[in-house]
This record gives C-alpha cells, structure tokens and sequence, in this order.
C-alpha cells in the first residue's frame, strides 16, 4: 500500500447522504474512503454507497458485486460467516451495502474502509473492496466485506453514501493513494 494523503472530510449530522463530488481525479490511482461514527436515525437500517460517472447524474452506476458476513453475538451464544446473496448485485444499479441491520442507539454504529480502484480510467470497469465492522440491531457484531466492479469505462468522479432509510451521522474522510 502507498502513502495515503488526506482530500477532504465530510461530517454528517441528521444529513440524507454524504456526496462528495470534487477530488475524485487521475492524480491518484486508487481512492480511500474511511467512515468513522457511522449512526443511522433509523433503526435497522444499511450503510450504503453508490457512484456517478463523469458527466452522469443519479448515483446509479451499475455495479456487480459479492458480500460476506461474519457475526458473533453479544452473548457469544451464535457465530457465524456467511455469503450474503441478498446483499450481491449482478449488474444492478441500487446502492452497495456497507452494514447490515445497524442499530441506531447511541452504542451502535459502524466504522470501514472502501478502496476504490483507477476512478479515472477510461479503458476499464472499476475494482472496489470494502470492510465494515456494525452493531447490528439484534445485538450482534458483524464484520461486513464487499467486492465487486462499477461496470462503466466512463470516469468515476462523484460518491455517494447514505443509510437505506432516514437520517445519517458520521466522518467519511477521502485519502488518495500514490
């Protein structure tokens, strides 16, 4: 991995989204957003994000991608590591899940980290991965992993996240990779 160098954070407070939408460019051919304090108003609710190309408008990009769960309980009674179909797109254009049923108490949110992979390129689809670790609503940690390609050859330069239903909190700082 190179020398992250901070482009800019974002603070949401009861906001819908967080878009960022300048300093995704060529000056760096990989792309790091980190997401602290992650809290959703509403209960049970995903972490999403979705991507605009260049010129393009909507935040509906189409995606294929694949998750991965690993949860333990708070009891430690239940453990598990599972694929997450439900959570997978093949060519669709929805935002991607980050988290899975996060919680929305004060002691519930989510931190990760998405890598996204020569957003300039005009030749090739866009790699990303992600790893995100959630309070889960039911009382669960969940250890949330994502991977998959932006199926365009057009440039990427605006990012989207938001919660799949109501108001967000949190940091989302944006790192470039040289």
């Amino acid at each position: 991995m190179g020398i992250p160098t901070l482009i800019s954070t974002a603070t949401a407070s009861n906001a819908a989204s967080v878009d960022i939408t300048s300093g995704i460019d060529s000056t760096y051919d990989e792309y790091m957003f980190v997401c602290t304090d992650i809290g959703g108003a509403t209960d049970s609710e995903h972490f999403s994000f979705q991507v605009n190309a260049a010129g393009a408008s909507g935040f509906n990009e189409t995606m294929t991608t694949t998750v991965f769960l690993a949860q333990h309980s708070e009891a430690g009674s239940d453990t598990a590591f599972t694929w997450q179909a439900g959570s997978d797109q093949a060519n669709g254009t929805g935002y991607q899940v980050l988290t899975r049923s996060q919680g929305n108490g004060a002691d519930e949110s989510a931190a990760g980290i998405l890598h996204l992979f020569n957003p300039s390129n005009t030749t090739y689809v866009k790699h990303f991965y992600t790893r995100f670790s959630n309070y889960h609503a039911s009382n669960y940690a969940y250890d949330y992993y994502s991977a998959g390609y932006i199926n365009v050859t057009t440039a990427i330069d605006e990012i989207s996240f938001k919660m799949t239903s109501g108001n967000m909190d949190g940091v989302i700082q944006m790192y470039g990779i040289s």
